[in-house]
């Protein structure tokens, strides 16, 4: 069972008190608990989709158009012209994060 009780202090600022039974708070908090515990297990799956050579973060090409806001024929561009190198492994296109850093940072220069 829920009360609600609702008290005015100076400067008409409304103070609102909930008054629950324990039981009704423990469920509460177990709904909570349960929801930290799914934005976990989706933080733990996203951070190991990411592929790490030798300390340094690969990007596919998804990754790459999503942190550029570029289209797919950009991208090809940047790897044409040589601005972007790119790693294929099993037949996937792959960028060092620190080379994506390095043409975000040659573009901010010229």
């Amino acid at each position: 069972m829920i009360s609600v009780d609702q008290f005015y202090i100076t400067n008409n600022h409304k103070i609102t008190i909930m008054n629950i039974e324990r039981t009704e708070f423990i469920a509460w908090m177990e709904r909570i608990m349960e929801r930290f515990d799914l934005l976990k297990e989706q933080m733990i799956k996203n951070q190991s989709r990411f592929i790490e050579v030798d300390g340094e973060q690969l990007l596919d090409n998804q990754d790459v158009l999503q942190l550029l806001k570029i289209s797919s024929r950009s991208l090809q561009r940047y790897r044409t012209d040589k601005k972007l190198p790119y790693y294929t492994i099993s037949g996937k296109l792959y960028y060092k994060l620190s080379d994506v850093h390095q043409l975000i940072r040659e573009c901010l220069n010229s």
